[in-house]
């Protein structure tokens, strides 16, 4: 069943390898046994697949004398392509500033995240930041947007609080900081349907969110903080080529989301709460998973290309254990698990933090909308920090196009 390699995107057949590098599978062999590339046994058959990351490095030593050829692997899961001292995948993990955020997800806050990516310290106290918006008028968009999904009610309060704060236009390090606390706070203000004020931002989800589910605010908690950064994910690349243009913030962060709402990225979320719309109830998933794969379709929210370690992604059994323990019996943590449990069962491919943050939502019961939402709020503490790293480069992002298209 090798379309199952799709959904294992950090492997590959045989053939298939053979094929990216250009090469016959028996050269694939001796490249395997000179310790160039490494491969695994696959426990349904006798066949063994190889891993994409050593694939790609081979690729890369072929192709330097093309430098075209490498900058256009490098968009694609690829070579690093800017420097940035802010998170590292590396070995099964995930790191910020070089603290592992397994530890991080059950310690800190996303303030304190906040000021660990926005200065490298994560005591430090951020500027002041009250929201630059009058409540009258936040009150005018607030009856506006009610009808509206969370991640559109965030472009619509972005532009609006973008107009009433001048000092936006202030790209220095503490300014962009103070600006950046004043979005976070109006992006969970927007979510949870409340006024915008100093409050943590947990609480606000919470009180707008799940009022009368206080255990729910450490499960936010620990969303945000493992949502907070990933690198440079389409999202944040996309913030770094706003910032590097000398934008401010806000439209750092309106980039951000524009690109996290599609259906590759954050859109992911849709696809699904649609996997566990089929399911159902605990019973059905095994059923459901099979299915799926006997019509050759993907099963959304599992596999992650940059996680190809057995564990997977590390933040979606943090986030799920712990969604576990606080409410074992609640419907979408049961069907949560059955899920997991039916793709491991069939195929062992492990689930995502998109995964876990649907899960999130359905054991709270959230409204609509709200998982997309809450990878948005966290992922603009991690925007913003890419945003005051690129504005200190000075430097256009502006990559060149190789031309295919009829000559003139």
């Amino acid at each position: 069943m090798w379309h199952l390699d799709r959904m294992r995107r950090g492997y590959r057949s045989a053939r298939q390898a053979a094929a990216e590098l250009g090469i016959s599978v028996p050269t694939l062999y001796a490249y395997v046994s000179r310790g160039l590339i490494r491969s695994e046994g696959e426990r349904s058959s006798r066949e063994r697949l190889y891993r994409v990351e050593d694939i790609a490095a081979l690729k890369a030593r072929k192709q330097r004398r093309d430098p075209g050829k490498v900058a256009e692997a490098a968009l694609h899961f690829g070579l690093p392509v800017l420097d940035s001292a802010i998170s590292l995948i590396a070995g099964g993990h995930l790191y910020y500033r070089g603290r592992d955020v397994a530890t991080l997800a059950t310690t800190a806050t996303i303030e304190e995240i906040a000021a660990l990516l926005w200065t490298g310290d994560a005591a430090a106290t951020l500027p002041d930041a009250r929201v630059e918006l009058p409540r009258a008028t936040w009150q005018r968009i607030a009856t506006v947007v009610a009808s509206l999904t969370p991640m559109d009610r965030f472009q619509t309060a972005l532009g609006f609080a973008a107009a009433h704060d001048t000092g936006a236009y202030d790209l220095r390090p503490a300014a962009v900081q103070r600006t950046g606390l004043r979005i976070l706070r109006l992006l969970a203000a927007a979510a949870a349907g409340r006024l915008p004020s100093t409050e943590p931002v947990t609480r606000t989800l919470q009180q707008g969110w799940a009022p009368r589910t206080p255990q729910a605010r450490a499960l936010l908690e620990t969303a945000l903080v493992l949502c907070a950064d990933h690198e440079l994910n389409p999202s944040t690349f996309t913030a770094r080529c706003v910032a590097s243009a000398r934008s401010t913030p806000y439209a750092v962060v309106a980039g951000g989301l524009a690109t996290l709402q599609g259906a590759l990225h954050g859109g992911t979320c849709e696809r699904i709460e649609a996997l566990f719309d089929e399911a159902g109830t605990p019973a059905r998933a095994a059923a459901v998973v099979g299915a799926r794969l006997r019509r050759g379709e993907m099963l959304p929210g599992f596999g992650h290309p940059l996680y190809v370690t057995p564990t997977g992604d590390p933040r979606a059994p943090l986030l799920l254990d712990r969604v576990r323990a606080t409410r074992p019996t609640s419907r979408g943590a049961l069907l949560a698990r059955a899920l997991v449990d039916g793709v491991q069962a069939l195929v062992d491919v492990q689930p995502t933090i998109d995964f876990a943050v649907v899960a999130l939502r359905r054991a709270l019961e959230l409204p609509p909308g709200a998982a997309v939402a809450l990878i948005a709020i966290g992922r603009t503490v991690g925007w913003i920090a890419h945003a005051i790293e690129q504005y200190e480069d000075e430097r256009l992002i502006r990559p060149r196009a190789r031309y295919v298209g009829p000559m003139p």
